[in-house]
C-alpha cells in the first residue's frame, strides 16, 4: 500500500512538472506546432474558366477541319536490276532498308496536304522522288493520278496537282507565332492507317538533324530550321499536316528522331512559311528562287563568346564573308554577330538560313548586327547562286514523244565527280520508252548505240529515224553505271 501510494505520488509530481514546464514553454511550443503543421493549401489542377483556355485543349475542330485535307500518296518505282539494293536516306532514317526487288515493281506510301480546291497538295520529296506513278486517296476514298509540278531537294519539298474541283484544303497558318509548349495535331497516314490524328506540343524550333543532302556540286544547299514536336509520327507521315488548335497548317511533318523505325518520342517538320514559299515560286516560275546571302556563319556559344570578346551571347557569329557576294557589298564583316533579319530575331544558323529562305535574289533586307559590341542595321541586296540578283528560269528542257522525258546538261563538277567526259540527265519521265525499258529519274545517258551523247541534239539526231533496236549505256548518280535496251 505504501508502494501504491509512493508511485502516486511521483506520478503527480510529475504531472504537475510536465504542466508547469508546458506553461512556462507555451509560447515557444505555439510557435514551433504552428512551424511543423502548416501546411500550404492543396487544391486540383484545374483550367481557368475563360473559354479560350479551355477550347485549346478540345482538338476535335482542329481535327475534322484538317483530316479531309491529308491525303495518302500511293507511288509506284520503276522495276530495278535484279539483286539491285534501292537506298533511300529518308526510308533508312525511319528503320526502312532496300530490298532486293525480282518482278514486282516497289511500292511505298506516305502523306500529302491539299492546300488549294483546285487540287494542289504539298507533300515531302523525298515520299516522291523517283516514282514513275504517283496516286492520291481522299479522305472519303475517291482515287487520283498526280503530277509533279515541281521539287525542291533542298527543303525536302514537293509540289503536285491532281484534276479536281471543290476539295477541302487546309488554311495556311504563321508558323513564325507558333510557341514551344503550344499544343498541335500531327495528320497524316502512319503505317499505312489513313486519317490519323495525334497530338502533342511544339518542343522546340530551328532544329537541324542533317537528314537533307549537302552536294555544291548539284548547287544543293538544304535548310533545314524544323519545328521538333512530341506528337506520335511514324513512317507514312511523312508529308502529312502539322496543324495549330485553329486546324491551320503550320508545318509538312518530315522525319522522326528514332533508333528503330518507329516513334519514340520527337518528330520534325518544315516550318510551313518556307513551304509557302516554295509553292510560289514553283507555281510562278516552276524553279524555286533561292537567295543566298553570302556568309560563313557559326552559332554563338560561350566559349566563343569569350575567345571573341562578345559580351553577349545572343545571335549567329559571322566567321567568313564570301567576296564579292551580297553580305560583303552590303557591309557586313568577318566577326560580326546577326541579331536580326529584317525584325526577326536569329539565334542559331538553322534560324537565319530559314529567313533568308523566304526571299528572292533582288529582295532587300535590313540585317541588324553587333561589331565591336555596338549595333549597326545594314542593307543587304540579295543574290541568285549564279551571282547576280536576275529570278533563276527553269532550265529549258525538251521532250521526245515516244521517249517520254525531258533532259537538261549535266555539270562539269558533277561530270568530274561520276568520271564522266560527256551526257545529259533524264530531268523528268512520262510514258514512253524510257520508263517502259526500266530508267529512272536521275540516270545520265552517255552513250546510244555505242555513239557518244553529249548534248539533246545528238540524243535526237540519233533516234528520229531509227528504227530497231537501241541500246543505251550511262551512270546514276550514285556511280551505278546501267544499260538498256528497246525497240522503235
Amino acid at each position: 500500500m505504501k508502494n501504491a501510494l509512493g508511485v502516486f505520488a511521483i506520478a503527480s509530481i510529475g504531472g504537475l512538472t510536465a504542466l508547469g514546464l508546458n506553461h512556462l514553454l507555451n509560447d515557444d511550443s505555439k510557435a514551433q506546432t504552428s512551424q511543423i503543421n502548416y501546411q500550404a493549401p492543396i487544391n486540383y489542377v484545374k483550367l481557368p474558366s475563360s473559354g479560350s483556355a479551355e477550347m485549346a485543349l478540345d482538338f476535335t475542330t482542329a481535327a475534322a477541319s484538317s483530316v479531309h485535307s491529308v491525303v495518302n500518296v500511293k507511288t509506284t518505282y520503276p522495276l530495278e536490276t535484279q539483286n539491285q539494293y534501292m537506298y533511300d536516306p529518308f526510308r533508312d532514317f525511319f528503320g526502312y532498308r532496300g530490298q532486293r526487288q525480282q518482278q514486282q515493281a516497289p511500292v511505298s506510301t506516305g502523306s500529302g496536304v491539299i492546300i488549294s480546291q483546285d487540287g494542289y497538295i504539298v507533300t515531302n520529296n523525298h515520299v516522291v522522288d523517283g516514282a514513275d506513278k504517283i496516286e492520291i486517296t481522299l479522305n472519303d476514298k475517291r482515287s487520283y493520278t498526280a503530277e509533279v509540278i515541281g521539287k525542291d531537294p533542298a527543303t525536302d519539298l514537293a509540289l503536285l496537282k491532281i484534276k479536281e474541283e471543290d476539295l477541302p484544303f487546309v488554311s495556311y497558318g504563321n508558323s513564325d507565332d507558333v510557341k514551344v509548349g503550344e499544343w498541335v495535331l500531327a495528320v497524316g497516314n502512319p503505317f499505312n492507317l489513313n486519317s490519323t490524328v495525334t497530338a502533342g506540343i511544339i518542343s522546340a524550333k530551328g532544329r537541324n538533324i542533317n537528314i537533307l543532302e549537302n552536294d555544291a556540286s548539284k548547287g544543293q544547299f538544304p535548310i533545314e530550321s524544323f519545328l521538333q514536336t512530341d506528337a506520335a509520327v511514324n513512317p507514312g507521315n511523312s508529308g502529312g499536316a502539322l496543324v495549330n488548335t485553329r486546324g491551320e497548317l503550320v508545318g509538312i511533318n518530315s522525319a522522326i528522331a528514332s533508333n528503330t523505325g518507329s516513334y519514340t518520342g520527337y518528330s520534325f517538320a518544315i516550318p510551313v512559311n518556307i513551304a509557302r514559299k516554295v509553292v510560289a515560286d514553283l507555281l510562278e516560275f516552276g524553279e524555286v528562287q533561292r537567295a543566298f546571302i553570302g556568309l560563313s556563319i557559326e552559332d554563338l556559344d560561350g566559349k566563343l563568346a569569350k575567345e571573341k570578346s562578345i559580351t553577349e551571347i545572343k545571335g549567329v557569329y559571322v566567321k567568313g564573308v564570301v567576296e564579292g557576294g551580297s553580305a560583303d557589298e552590303g557591309g557586313i564583316k568577318e566577326g560580326d554577330v546577326i541579331r536580326k533579319i529584317g525584325e526577326t530575331i536569329v539565334n542559331n544558323v538553322p534560324e537565319l538560313q530559314e529567313q533568308i529562305s523566304r526571299y528572292r535574289p533582288g529582295n532587300k533586307l535590313n540585317v541588324t548586327l553587333k561589331r565591336n559590341n555596338q549595333e549597326k542595321v545594314l542593307t543587304v541586296i540579295l543574290k541568285n547562286k549564279n551571282g547576280n540578283t536576275e529570278v533563276v528560269a527553269k532550265p529549258k528542257v525538251e521532250v521526245v514523244s515516244t521517249l517520254g522525258a525531258s533532259f537538261e546538261p549535266v555539270s562539269k563538277e558533277e561530270m568530274m565527280k561520276l568520271n564522266i567526259e560527256n551526257g545529259i540527265r533524264v530531268s523528268k519521265l512520262g510514258a514512253g520508252k524510257l520508263l517502259s525499258a526500266g530508267i529512272k529519274e536521275g540516270f545520265i545517258i552517255t552513250n546510244v548505240d555505242k555513239k557518244r551523247i553529249t548534248t539533246f541534239e545528238d540524243l535526237k539526231s540519233l533516234l528520229e529515224n531509227k528504227k530497231g533496236g537501241v541500246l543505251i549505256e550511262g551512270v546514276y548518280p550514285n556511280g551505278m553505271r546501267a544499260y538498256y535496251g528497246f525497240g522503235m
